[in-house]
């Protein structure tokens, strides 16, 4: 590593020349969130646009950005605009498109505080959680990877640039051709089993009706095989939990020394142990509890319900506020896609199933749509940061630079906050407002059946059988009913291709082409983002 980089090694993210890029890019990437999932309905990755921002300004001779030439620095930069344009964009400005549609505008403020401390909550919980056996650093998050590739090359240059160069070339072409090259870059890193799953999911969605005459979303397929998967991946996040505990109460017992007992209740494997987890966790649910209970105060809902209603009202959107994050969160540490509108769907068809007024509903989705995305896009800027401190191998700077970017992320919802609240009704009195809140609110309006109920619990089964047979680490259910519900069958076909070739690859030249593999396959998904991003607002204009 170079002499600079020693120097910054992990910048304090209050650092005065550090906090103005930080407050600077976060405002604009606020912006960059609200205007395309107004416009376009979707969220773009502004992980490397910040890096790219960071890396031309160290160029500039000016002895104030001398401190952006660190990769440190840079990462806090990049953790700041994506925490700001994902969370400006997914966690605020579609919860508060939902009354506004459903023609509640006074509900508007209270979704938008009860959505910020989600937001707020929904973070918190995923540093605490961050690199423990069920959310693991090692683990794919490939949007993390392709970030932290692009840093190194543009610090180290070489092979590594060259390679990353070749696979952002290669992402900007086949992203123009029409090609989705974040599942084609996704297949070269993740689980093999894993995306084979998720690219049948795909395939299935796309040409079941073509092949089959068959709608799998009239019969609520995709929906019923994700709650039963779903259902599954927690059962099993639980049962860790426990024979970890179990496993470490018995080598505790073994152990012949207070010494020994000491070394294995600290493993070097994770800096998250079993106990940090379950805290996490159980303290998170609680404040789920709290925000619900503020949303449905503020709300008026005790005008609409029963005392019992209420209360159950408060326990389902706290679960399912729970269940929405860890269920994105898996999805999207192996695939680097997250499904999180149609699980907020999901949460929304059980809640009618349930029996809550219209009013409640609305505030339920909204509620539930604005945990999980803020949780899996900070996992990606953890990853990137990981990768760039060394994966690990020191422990005490991985915390340090993690508690950094954690600030760094605090700030880009802090900024995207302010914006949303400043700008909201100006995109409202234009009727631009995130189209799947129209889904969400149709689908109020439409009511649902028993029949329904029925198809759903029809469907888990399958779902769940799918899950327990690839276990927690290969998490076949919850990625085979993400690609149920992604529909895309381009990407079904881009994340097949990509596993056939890395295996070819591998069968030729073994594991010493992994690096290189790596490395171009980050710059695929990165190249993918960029041109994305960039055709995206050149659509705006």
């Amino acid at each position: 590593m170079k002499d600079h980089q020693k120097a910054f090694e992990n910048p304090s993210v209050f650092t005065p020349a550090i906090l103005f890029i930080v407050i600077i890019v976060s405002a604009l990437g606020a912006i960059i969130g609200v205007q395309l999932i107004t416009s376009l309905g979707i969220s773009a990755n502004t992980s490397i646009i910040g890096a790219l921002l960071a890396m031309i300004l160290a160029r500039i001779p000016i002895k104030l950005f001398y401190r952006y030439k660190s990769i440190h620095t840079q990462n806090l930069v990049q953790t700041s605009i994506s925490s700001a344009t994902f969370g400006a964009g997914n966690s605020l400005m579609i919860p508060i498109g939902i009354p506004f549609i459903f023609g509640r505008t006074d509900l508007i403020m209270p979704m938008l505080i009860g959505a910020s401390c989600a937001l707020i909550v929904d973070a918190v919980i995923l540093y605490r959680v961050f690199d423990s056996k069920i959310f693991p650093a090692e683990g794919t998050w490939a949007p993390g990877i392709a970030t932290s590739e692009a840093i190194k090359a543009g610090d180290q240059g070489g092979k590594k640039a060259k390679f990353l160069g070749i696979g952002i070339a290669g992402g900007i072409i086949g992203q123009w051709l029409g090609i989705p090259m974040s599942a084609f870059g996704v297949a070269f890193i993740g689980n093999i089993i894993a995306l084979t799953m998720f690219g049948i999911g795909l395939l299935f969605s796309g040409y079941s009706s073509s092949l089959f005459g068959l709608d799998i979303n009239a019969i609520y397929l995709p929906q019923g095989v994700m709650i039963g998967a779903g259902l599954v991946a927690l059962g099993q996040m639980v049962t860790m939990i426990i024979k970890s505990k179990k496993a470490l109460a018995q080598s505790s017992k073994d152990s012949e020394t207070a010494a020994a007992a000491e070394v294995v209740q600290s493993p070097a494997k994770h800096t998250r142990s079993e106990k940090d987890t379950t805290r996490a966790f159980g303290l998170g649910f609680v404040a789920y509890l709290i925000v619900a209970l503020i949303i449905a105060l503020m709300g008026g809902l005790i005008s609409h319900m029963s005392i019992g209603m209420l209360i159950v009202f408060l326990l389902f959107a706290a679960f399912a506020a729970f269940c929405h994050e860890i269920i994105v969160g898996i999805a999207a540490m192996h695939s680097g896609w997250f499904p999180a509108f149609a699980v907020a769907l999901i949460t929304l068809i059980i809640g009618m199933l349930i029996g809550f007024p219209p009013v409640a509903l609305a505030l339920l989705v909204g509620f539930s749509a604005a945990t999980g995305p803020a949780f899996t896009d900070m996992a990606y800027d953890f990853k990137t940061g990981y990768l760039l401190r060394g994966s690990g191998k020191d422990i005490k700077a991985e915390l340090e630079g993690r508690k950094q970017q954690f600030k760094a992320g605090l700030l880009g919802f802090a900024v995207a906050i302010a914006v949303v609240a400043f700008t909201f009704h100006i995109y409202f009195a234009q009727g631009l407002v995130p189209p799947v809140d129209k889904v969400y609110v149709s689908t109020i309006k439409a009511g649902v059946s028993s029949h329904i109920a029925l198809e759903l619990l029809l469907w888990a089964i399958p779902g769940a059988i799918l899950q327990l047979i690839g276990g927690s680490k290969r998490q076949m259910g919850v990625l085979f009913a993400t690609g149920l519900l992604l529909m895309d069958p381009i990407a079904g076909w881009s994340v097949i291709a990509g596993i056939l070739i890395r295996v070819i690859i591998l069968k030729i030249y073994g594991k010493k082409a992994e690096p290189a593999m790596f490395t171009t396959a980050a710059g695929l998904i990165a190249g993918g983002a960029l041109y994305s991003f960039f055709s995206s607002v050149f659509k705006l204009k």
